[in-house]
């Protein structure tokens, strides 16, 4: 019912996609998302047992074809790691070879909730006109948990996903 009223929001599982944008530069395609959702007790807990927690954002952007499958002209993935260490008593936030460190569960999850300019496509890839849209999803990674909490089904407190399908415009912004 309350979705209904803000309808520039969308939620799945847990996780309210509340701001989803792209923008072609000279440098290529670029997307923008910022979301709102909270860690279940289940997912602090584990957290706070040394489990990390992975977080993961796809873009596909494909061109559409009436002729046979539409073809993808462009994917991109990224990933978040979030650990907690007990040492320090802080919370750690690493994505690909960089790690930036936090006091408060609140402050990590403000990086995980969004992304600004990033890159999805090259120049390239992408031609002036019509036709393209995009595809973008963002979990938490359940895949990656420990296996005994994979096999056991304890992984239904971590379910947080969120996807969505957007045509883009003849200048690449969303409809």
């Amino acid at each position: 019912m309350l979705l209904a009223l803000f309808p520039g929001a969308a939620r799945a599982d847990g996780i309210e996609l509340t701001q989803l944008a792209t923008h072609k530069g000279d440098d290529g395609l670029e997307l923008s998302f910022t979301t709102r959702f909270e860690l279940s007790r289940a997912a602090v807990d584990a957290l706070h047992k040394d489990v990390a927690l992975y977080f993961v954002a796809e873009a596909n952007v494909l061109r559409s074809r009436w002729y046979w499958r539409d073809a993808r002209v462009a994917r991109s993935e990224r990933g978040w790691r979030l650990t907690w260490n007990s040492l320090t008593r802080q919370y750690r936030v690493s994505t690909g070879g960089l790690h930036q460190s936090f006091a408060t569960l609140d402050e990590a999850l403000t990086v995980l909730r969004g992304q600004s300019g990033w890159r999805i496509a090259e120049p390239k890839d992408i031609e002036d006109g019509s036709g393209y849209y995009l595809e973008f999803s963002y979990r938490l990674d359940v895949n990656q948990l420990p296996r005994l909490m994979q096999i056991g089904g304890l992984q239904s407190g971590f379910a947080l996903s969120v996807e969505r399908k957007h045509n883009l415009g003849s200048d690449f912004s969303l409809k």
